[in-house]
Formats: C-alpha cells, sequence, structure tokens
C-alpha cells in the first residue's frame, strides 16, 4: 500500500526538476501529487522512450520505473550513461534481491526504492541524491592532480592525462573520496559512510559495483585504483610508475 505522507509534503522548498517514468498511472499520479507538495517539479512520463524525447539539462533527477513495457528503466539508464548523461538515476521496482539491487547499481542507478513504497521514504532519499549532487567539496582549490588524473572540483570532472572520465555523480565521489585518502586503505563501510547519505537499501557490494564501474571506464588507468581482499580500497597516483 502507497503511503501518500502527508506529513513531509513541506520537507524541501528546492525548485529541483524530477522527471518521474512509470507505466503504472496511479503510481505517477501518487508520486507527482507528493513530491510537487514537497517543491518539486515533476513532470511524469509512462513510458521510457517518452522520458528520452522530455529528457534534457534542466532536470535535476531520474525516478525511474525498472520493468515497464518497452524499453525497461535498466535499458534507459544504460543508453543515457552510454550517452554521457550523468543525471542522477533512482529506480523504481519490485526486484528486491541482493542480485536486482547489484544489477541495478551496475547500470549507473545512484538509490534504489522498493515497491510498495512510501512517500516518506521515496522523499527522503530524493532530498538525499539531490544534496548528495550539489553538496560543495570540503577542500579548498578547484584543481586536484593526482597522477595522471585531473579532477575539477567545480566542475565536478575526472580527465586522465586530459581526455575526460565520464562518471556519475556516486563515482565521482567515491574517486574524490579515495584521492584525498591517497595511501590510506577504505573499507566498504567507511566508503559508504562517506559518500551514501541513505544507506537503507545500500549493501556492501554496491561500492564494489560503482569501482567496477569506475575501474572500466578509467581503463589503461584502473591500477590506480587498488583494493586489499576484505580490507578495502586505496589510491595510488604513481601506481603506473
Amino acid at each position: 500500500m502507497y503511503d501518500m505522507g502527508k506529513k513531509v509534503m513541506n520537507s524541501t522548498t528546492t525548485s529541483n526538476k524530477i522527471l518521474v517514468v512509470d507505466d503504472e498511472q496511479d503510481i505517477l499520479e501518487i508520486l507527482h501529487f507528493n513530491l510537487s507538495k514537497a517543491g518539486y517539479e515533476v513532470t511524469t512520463a509512462t513510458s521510457a522512450e517518452a522520458a528520452l524525447t522530455l529528457l534534457d539539462d534542466s532536470y535535476s533527477l531520474l525516478l525511474l520505473d525498472i520493468m515497464m513495457d518497452g524499453m525497461s528503466g535498466l535499458q534507459m539508464a544504460e543508453q543515457l550513461r552510454q550517452e554521457g548523461n550523468m543525471i542522477p538515476i533512482i529506480f523504481l521496482t519490485a526486484k528486491t534481491t541482493e542480485k536486482d539491487l547489484l544489477t541495478g547499481f551496475s547500470y549507473g542507478a545512484d538509490d534504489y526504492i522498493k515497491k510498495p513504497f512510501s512517500i516518506k521514504e521515496v522523499i527522503a532519499r530524493v532530498n538525499s541524491v539531490l544534496v548528495r549532487s550539489s553538496l560543495p567539496q570540503d577542500y579548498s582549490g578547484s584543481i586536484i592532480t593526482a597522477g595522471p588524473l585531473t579532477i575539477d572540483t567545480e566542475a565536478k570532472s575526472v580527465s586522465a592525462d586530459g581526455k575526460p572520465i565520464e562518471l556519475t555523480r556516486t563515482e565521482y565521489d567515491i574517486l574524490h573520496l579515495l584521492v584525498q585518502n591517497e595511501g590510506r586503505l577504505l573499507s566498504r563501510e567507511k566508503i559508504l559512510d562517506a559518500v551514501w547519505c541513505e544507506k537503507q537499501n545500500v549493501i556492501d557490494r554496491t561500492v564494489d559495483v560503482h569501482i567496477a564501474r569506475m575501474r572500466k571506464k578509467l581503463g589503461p588507468f584502473a591500477p590506480l585504483i587498488s583494493n586489499r581482499v576484505g580490507f578495502g580500497y586505496y589510491f595510488k597516483s604513481d601506481a603506473l610508475n
């Protein structure tokens, strides 16, 4: 049963635009009503195909059902990431096994909400992802150089030997954390604590999935991120020497 969550309608005054995609009209109406009351500008679409025609740079978040007729939410997310679109994505789905969670994250999701959901949880997770995607960095300066990597903290961009690396915000946050703690072994739990504001549906292996995706994008620079089995991950800027 979907909780209309009247107590949380005024939890934010942000004007962030959200695109909600689900092929169940009643769910769209519930989400549109409550997210609008919470202060968001909401657009809805009943299919991934329709959503792709609506999505532009003005949107701050994509709330995306996984199982839909035609193009699935996973396929839409994969297409967006392949095109270099790093908009934060929260998946909505009734598929709740650990494998399903990891699959969602492997397609570039920033968070995952299980159906049936309460509106209170939805708004909390939307707030969390949007806050994380807009947080100022806690160090001075806008450019960090770490071996062949250059991190522009103002543009939230990463390049390797001058070539841009398209990372999601979660991948960027993990890389930034590792670079800031170069040489220090960070456990998955420490990474979860630092990067995820809400951890109810986030499991330790989620970190592994995001780092695996990031290493794949880094290509020949992947060895900059190392791990010790059972302990965690660390960054070494001279790992390629």
